[in-house]
């Protein structure tokens, strides 16, 4: 775990011309791991996932994948570039089938395997194929991104609060999904506004507050951080 899949040096980004929310973010993503991005809300966390994506323009900054630089590159492009991104809303089409919503994945690298593993990974998905993706529950919906992510084989996963607005057992069916997909061999990114079970499944963890680098180290470390705690965490 110590070769950089994907790095970001001094990012800075925002949604409105001249007004970053970023301010120069660094991170390192290593072949393997499993990361977190913890912080507050209006810290900047989904606005770098949006930038690494190329849905919003780094304004400064690089971003490098696999040690290539691929700063502002069109997302379409990063995603046969072997990057794979679950939004946190919006992130399946009700009214399709969740056949066809796995389908929706790269159509240059589907063929039966793919969606064999998928399957396997989430039964469900099988089971089900033919409904309409709006009569899954949230824990499902989530499977079924995951799953259209994973689809085209990424070597990198990009999450965005994957258990945002689920129920505790939704959640618990979620990180124990993250972390069989990270046991296959995916680099997984993830921002989460549950910091404790995210760090607890994560190599490394990194703080974002007000756009900067606050705090980072080891997950375990930082579940132990008595200031991450006190800011960030809260008391059990």
């Amino acid at each position: 775990m110590n070769k950089p899949v994907l790095e970001c040096t001094g990012i800075a980004a925002g949604y409105v011309k001249g007004l970053n929310i970023l301010n120069g973010v660094d991170l390192v993503l290593n072949s393997g791991e499993i990361v977190s991005i913890i912080g507050p809300n209006g810290a900047g966390k989904s606005t770098l996932l949006k930038a690494i994506v190329g849905i919003i323009k780094i304004n400064a900054g690089r971003f490098y994948l696999n040690g290539s630089d691929k700063t502002n590159t069109p997302t379409y492009k990063i995603i046969h570039e072997g990057l794979g991104y679950v939004p946190q809303v919006n992130n399946v089409f009700p009214s399709l089938s969740l056949q066809e919503n796995l389908e929706m994945g790269n159509r240059k690298k589907m063929n039966k395997k793919n969606f064999d593993d998928v399957y396997e990974l989430f039964p469900i998905l099988k089971e089900r194929n033919n409904e309409k993706a709006g009569n899954l529950s949230g824990g499902q919906r989530q499977m079924l991104a995951l799953g259209r992510a994973l689809i085209s084989k990424p070597e990198i996963l990009l999450l965005d609060e994957p258990s945002a607005g689920l129920s505790p057992s939704a959640v618990d069916e979620v990180f124990e999904s993250i972390e069989e997909i990270n046991t296959s061999g995916v680099s997984i990114l993830i921002v989460e506004q549950n910091a404790r079970r995210s760090l607890e499944i994560s190599n490394r963890g990194y703080v974002l507050d007000q756009g900067r680098n606050a705090y980072s180290g080891l997950g375990k470390e930082l579940l132990n951080d008595e200031k991450v705690i006190e800011l960030y965490l809260g008391k059990m």
